[in-house]
C-alpha cells in the first residue's frame, strides 16, 4: 500500500467512525441487526447485478474466454477493490490477469478490462443523471435546502468522475501502458525495459482496436448501466429488510446519486466514509432517519465482506493452481 492510499485509507476509517459515533453507534446497529438473515439474501441479490457486469466484459473478451472466466474475473477484482487497500487498480489488475492465465493473450485481457472498466464508468455517470433527474420529475422535496444539497452533490460528484474518466480515456489513446512502462524503465532502470515497453505498447494498440469496435462497445455500455440499474434492487432489499421500506424512486435515487459520490471518492480504498456520508446526505431527501442511513451503508459493506472474503480465498486458491500448472511446464499464455 502506497503511503497516499494509507492516509487515504485513515482518513476514510476517522470519517467512517465519526459518522457512527455521531449517529450513535448503537442505534445505527440496532437498525442494522433488524434485518437478521436478510442480509442473506441482500448479498445473494448482488451475484445478479454482478453477473450483468461479467456479460459486459465478455462482450469484448477475447476468443476462447468463457462468460464464467469474466464472472469469477469480476467476482475476485470486485473483492479485492472492497476489502484490500488497494484502491481501484487492485481490481482491475487481478481482473486482467485472471483473464490471461485462462488463455487470453495479456494485450488483449489488459485491454478488455480497460475498456469495459471505462465504458462502466461512463455508464456509471449516466446513471447518475438519469437517477437524479426522475428524482426531481417525479418527486417532491419538501426542503429546498435538501434539494439543493442533493444537486449539488450529484453534479459535483458525476462532474469528478467525468474528468477522471476523460483523463484515463485521454491516456490511454496517448499510450497509456506504453509511457508509464517507459518512465517505470527510467525511474527504476533500464533492466528490461525494451521487452516491457513493447509489450504495453501492443496494450495500447489492442486498446485503441477495442474502441474502434463500435458495436463491442455499446454493448458494454449497455450491460454496464443495465448493471447499476439492477442495483436498485438491492438498495429497496436492503432498507425493506432494516424495516424502513422505500419506493423504487427513492431507491432509484439512493442507489444512482449514492454510488456516483462512492466513484467519486475512488481514490479512498473502499471508498471507507464517502460512501457514508453520501447516504447521510441523501437520507433527509427520502426520508430516512440517519441511522437508517448508515444502517443502509453498513448493510452493503455486510455484503462486501459476505462476498469479498470468499473472492479473496478463491483468488489465492486460482493463483496456486496457476502457479503450480506453470511449474509444470502446462502451456500458459503470455
Amino acid at each position: 500500500m502506497t503511503r497516499t492510499a494509507a492516509i487515504l485509507l485513515s482518513l476514510g476509517g476517522a470519517a467512517f467512525i465519526a459518522l457512527l459515533a455521531w449517529q450513535g453507534a448503537g442505534a445505527v446497529a440496532a437498525t442494522l441487526a433488524t434485518a437478521g438473515w436478510g442480509l442473506v439474501l441482500v448479498a445473494a441479490f448482488h451475484l445478479l447485478p454482478l453477473a450483468v457486469d461479467a456479460a459486459a466484459i465478455s462482450v469484448l473478451a477475447a476468443p476462447g474466454v468463457t462468460f464464467i472466466d469474466t464472472l469469477r474475473a469480476r467476482w475476485a477484482g470486485e473483492s479485492v477493490n472492497s476489502l484490500l487497500p488497494a484502491g481501484q487498480i487492485g481490481g482491475p489488475v487481478v481482473m486482467a490477469r485472471h483473464l490471461a492465465q485462462r488463455g487470453a493473450p495479456m494485450r488483449e485481457a489488459a485491454a478488455c478490462i480497460t475498456v469495459s472498466m471505462t465504458m462502466q464508468s461512463v455508464a456509471q455517470i449516466a446513471f447518475a443523471l438519469v437517477g437524479l433527474t426522475a428524482f426531481a420529475a417525479f418527486s417532491t422535496v419538501s426542503s429546498a435546502g435538501a434539494a439543493n444539497a442533493l444537486h449539488v452533490a450529484a453534479l459535483a460528484a458525476s462532474a469528478v468522475l467525468a474528468v477522471a474518466v476523460a483523463a484515463f480515456y485521454y491516456a490511454q489513446q496517448r499510450g497509456l501502458f506504453g509511457r508509464s512502462s517507459r518512465w517505470i524503465g527510467k525511474v527504476f532502470g533500464p533492466h528490461g525495459a525494451l521487452a516491457s515497453a513493447a509489450r504495453a505498447d501492443a496494450i495500447d494498440e489492442a486498446v485503441r482496436a477495442s474502441y474502434r469496435a463500435r458495436g463491442r462497445i455499446a454493448a458494454t455500455f449497455v450491460l454496464s448501466f443495465i448493471g447499476w440499474g439492477v442495483g436498485i434492487g438491492e438498495v429497496w432489499l436492503a432498507l425493506l429488510f432494516i424495516g424502513h421500506p422505500v419506493n423504487w424512486l427513492d431507491a432509484l435515487l439512493l442507489e444512482s446519486v449514492g454510488q456516483a459520490i462512492r466513484g467519486a471518492a475512488f481514490a479512498i480504498p473502499g471508498s471507507l466514509g464517502a460512501q457514508e456520508g453520501g447516504y447521510l446526505l441523501l437520507a433527509h431527501v427520502v426520508g430516512l432517519s440517519p441511522d437508517a442511513a448508515l444502517a443502509l451503508s453498513l448493510a452493503k459493506r455486510t455484503r462486501e465482506l459476505a462476498l469479498g472474503l470468499p473472492g479473496i480465498v478463491y483468488l489465492h486458491w486460482s493463483e496456486r493452481v496457476w502457479r503450480r500448472r506453470h511449474r509444470s511446464g502446462l502451456p500458459v499464455a503470455d
